[in-house]
């Protein structure tokens, strides 16, 4: 081969020599991700019982890598490489979900995830969920009991029909035993030792635990329900718009209030004419927007707003039924006594025996002076809350009348 021809061989060698040093950056940035993406499914596969977070891969480094792959291939392919790793990097930082609608502590999470209610329907450990339920009770009666108010309680659950959810706060402890009812097998049982309803209700009936329910019953233990039909009841609620209501009370048993007594003449009543100086409005408590703690009835939407008025640390809710004109309006227009279905008061002090005798006195004793000691506490709180409202807005308390104080 003569000095010519070794010459042009030479040079194809340089030229085939030159086009394999230009590799192609793109299918260099492909191969490498595939390759990757290929060790990444083998590690996988050859090691099935390690947990993945032990291989010390995260979230973080492998985002990295992609985004690196991103920035290679577009300096290769367009100049403004800054733009195109920036849009790159936005698109990978959408991942982490922020939804600032979602409830409070769970913006993190997509929304249709998100179950910010709950009920107290009981289920299956078994089957599909979405056959648990036979039925959905449209109603909820709480019962704050003890097992010597157990013949009481009886009587009175069968006064429900299965449209509701029964549930029983024990303050005695003793739960098992009210399995000698059968429709005691079906309710729900919570036990604290020596509470009050009003402490259940704060830490169990959550508006958003609650919210299943067209109607709220929060009963003490003592009623007699023998003039009762809690689905008549309902049919009066729903006729006359009552959002907080309670049954009326034969007057004959020595009732504290006139609004609460029950009147003969009619369906509901909502107003009354009290004692001289009792009332500073007519359309205020307690001739109006007024029933008792005892056996009140609260629609989801009062309760919602009622639930978050009732004090942590004030259990007995004494001057709670004075203030819960505050959750409708027109109170007096929406707060009202059913006539028609009527309870007896038996009055029996059950709770207050449960109290601790102190310096001689009976443990009844104890209980009734931190009931008005409670009822004082709550009525400067409330004064002191709105004076603060009114203040933080620019308007001087003294000088402005509150309609619905």
């Amino acid at each position: 081969m003569n000095m010519d021809s070794d010459m042009v061989y030479r040079k194809g060698t340089v030229v085939r020599s030159t086009l394999a040093k230009k590799p192609n950056e793109t299918m260099r940035v492909f191969i490498t991700i595939c390759v990757g993406i290929m060790f990444g499914f083998f590690i996988g596969v050859s090691f099935p019982s390690l947990p993945f977070t032990k291989l010390n891969i995260t979230s973080a480094l492998l985002r990295d890598f992609v985004i690196i792959g991103n920035k290679s291939a577009a300096q290769f392919t367009d100049n403004s490489s800054n733009k195109s790793s920036t849009a790159n990097q936005t698109v990978i930082d959408v991942s982490k979900i922020w939804v600032q609608s979602n409830p409070k502590g769970a913006e993190r999470l997509p929304p249709g995830i998100v179950a910010s209610e709950s009920d107290l329907y009981l289920r299956r450990l078994w089957g599909k969920p979405s056959e648990d339920l036979t039925s959905k009770p449209n109603y909820l009666v709480t019962f704050t009991v003890g097992y010597d108010q157990r013949n009481n309680i009886d009587a009175a659950v069968k006064k429900f029909s299965g449209n509701f959810t029964i549930l029983l706060f024990h303050y005695d402890g003793r739960t098992s035993e009210w399995d000698e009812f059968e429709w005691s097998k079906r309710a729900i049982h919570v036990s604290a030792i020596k509470q009050t309803k009003w402490w259940y209700a704060k830490r169990f009936l959550h508006p958003d635990i609650v919210a299943p329910y067209d109607y709220i019953f929060i009963w003490d233990e003592d009623l007699g329900v023998e003039h009762f039909d809690a689905e008549e009841y309902i049919k009066l609620v729903r006729k006359y718009g009552l959002e907080i209501s309670q049954p009326g009370l034969d007057p004959s048993r020595g009732t504290t209030w006139e609004m609460t007594k029950r009147r003969n003449d009619r369906d509901v009543h909502m107003e009354t004419e009290e004692r001289p100086g009792w009332c500073s409005d007519p359309h205020l408590p307690p001739c109006a927007a007024f029933v008792e703690i005892m056996a009140p009835v609260f629609s989801r939407d009062a309760w919602r707003c009622v639930w978050h008025m009732i004090q942590n640390d004030l259990i007995h809710g004494w001057g709670l039924d004075l203030a819960l004109q505050k959750c409708v309006e027109p109170a007096h227009e929406r707060i009202g006594v059913v006539d028609a279905q009527w309870i007896v008061h038996q009055t029996v002090p059950s709770l207050g025996n449960q109290g601790k005798s102190e310096n001689g006195e009976a443990p009844w004793q104890g209980v009734r002076q931190r009931c008005r000691r409670e009822w004082e506490l709550f009525r400067v709180r409330m004064e002191d809350a709105e004076k603060s409202y009114y203040k933080s807005i620019g308007i001087d308390p003294s000088n402005f009348t509150v309609h619905h104080r």
